[in-house]
């Protein structure tokens, strides 16, 4: 146990499974539709802060675990996961360097994508119709994100995740 603990697994998976936890809670409906994309959130941070290790396949296999208990098509949310790492982890050097604000700015434009790509997949099997409020966890995450991306990065720093 502690050899995980010295590398910083343990850590990130903590945090992982607290976004998970933060991503399922019930909320009141008036504040359902604006509810932050923790999960989302996370693998972001760990994907920028550690390309090499927390990347594609981490990110489809919690689209598959946030399939299940959501009980939503399974590997919706795998597909729109692994494609917005996908896109964080090749430039992860290049969103680093940016500032907090733009940081947030992107992180919001990440996760319109993902929402557009669970719209564009659930249209193709279910027929859904298209609603604006899919849009709506962007604009909270974009003050969010100075909150997850300082207790990350604190977490990482105090436990010195590598």
């Amino acid at each position: 146990m502690s050899a995980h603990i010295a590398n910083g697994r343990f850590v990130v998976l903590v945090t992982i499974f607290i976004g998970m936890m933060f991503q399922i809670m019930p909320l009141p409906k008036i504040v359902e539709a604006w509810r932050p994309d923790w999960l989302l959130m996370v693998m972001i941070y760990w994907a920028m802060a550690l390309p090499h290790r927390y990347s594609i396949l981490t990110a489809w296999i919690l689209g598959v675990l946030l399939d299940v208990l959501l009980g939503a098509t399974l590997g919706i949310r795998s597909l729109a996961f692994s494609i917005v790492i996908y896109v964080i982890v090749m430039q992860s050097q290049r969103l680093r360097n940016f500032t907090r604000w733009q940081q947030s700015i992107l992180v919001a434009i990440f996760i319109c994508l993902y929402h557009f790509i669970i719209y564009w997949v659930e249209f193709v099997v279910n027929g859904v119709a298209f609603d604006w409020a899919m849009f709506l966890p962007a604009i909270s995450s974009i003050f969010m994100w100075w909150w997850v991306f300082w207790v990350l990065r604190n977490i990482r720093r105090s436990y010195k995740v590598r």
